[in-house]
């Protein structure tokens, strides 16, 4: 739970950071540098006693899978961040705990946990108190994290698969090297030569992503996924505040109540599975 809390502060600060580089670069360029930057992040914690060694597989094919998915997911991600606020962002990509957390169980035969499903349902109902669904037509960017959460799913439940065998670190290389191919031939296709600032940021997002991501591995190493899934739901308090430190986007009274449910049930699970020692 721990790691996933982690994981979830240097996502929340990612974001923030994210959406003010890619107000000036093409969304599906920004995927491509933050993960091609992220590749050379990821590069120390493969130093061992003996050395450098780039790292080895038995699922070479798994880990191509997953970068294709991630990849569209990710662009799709990059496209809807400057076109909705950025806690709405948040918001609809907490559609993935749900998918998840079913998939794990029907997939990766994880037990059905009715506590578990319980937290992330009532987590869920948070998010819908915050977004207060309506008749209004959904925009693009909303039509965009819709189609890019259950991919994102799908990608995590292909990680925990991976981490039965292989290190954070190799799960982690893998990911950052196929997603960056999977965004390279899009990224092409708009490419304009970014200025100095905005490669500055995207360093910053692809070193904040990159730790994220370890320590999210890490948390899939230490728990079942489906126990860990309702911490996630933290991220949006904290992206919530993110936006309003750093674009002035004001929670209304809506969106705190909605993250005192999600806090209500993730710190439930997490007691929960401390108690248990799981």
């Amino acid at each position: 739970m721990g790691w996933m809390a982690l994981s979830g502060l240097l996502f929340a600060v990612m974001t923030g950071v994210a959406r003010h580089v890619s107000i000036g670069l093409d969304p599906f360029q920004a995927a491509f540098l933050r993960y091609a930057f992220g590749l050379l992040f990821v590069l120390p914690f493969l130093v061992t006693r003996r050395g450098f060694t780039l790292p080895r597989t038995r699922h070479p094919l798994r880990h191509l899978a997953r970068g294709a998915i991630h990849g569209i997911a990710v662009m799709l991600w990059f496209y809807a961040l400057v076109r909705i606020p950025i806690a709405d962002v948040q918001a609809l990509s907490f559609m993935s705990p749900v998918f998840v957390t079913v998939g794990a169980m029907l997939v990766l035969g994880e037990r059905a946990d009715l506590r578990r499903v319980g937290a992330v349902l009532v987590a869920f109902v948070g998010t819908l108190i915050i977004l207060r669904p309506t008749t209004q037509a959904i925009s693009v960017g909303a039509l965009a994290l819709l189609v890019s959460t259950p991919l994102a799913a799908v990608s995590e439940l292909i990680a925990k698969t991976l981490t039965r065998t292989e290190s954070s670190a190799n799960v982690v290389f893998f990911q950052s090297f196929f997603v960056s191919l999977a965004c390279l031939p899009a990224a092409l296709a708009v490419w304009a030569v970014p200025t100095a600032e905005q490669l500055g940021w995207i360093v910053l997002v692809a070193g904040l992503a990159t730790l994220g991501h370890i320590a999210w591995i890490k948390a899939l190493i230490a728990a079942e996924v489906s126990a860990t899934q309702p911490v996630k739901f933290l991220q949006l308090p904290l992206v919530a505040l993110v936006g309003f430190v750093a674009f002035a986007e004001v929670p209304d009274a809506m969106t705190l109540l909605g993250g005192a449910v999600i806090f209500g049930a993730a710190s439930y699970v997490a007691g929960r599975e401390a108690r248990r020692g799981g």
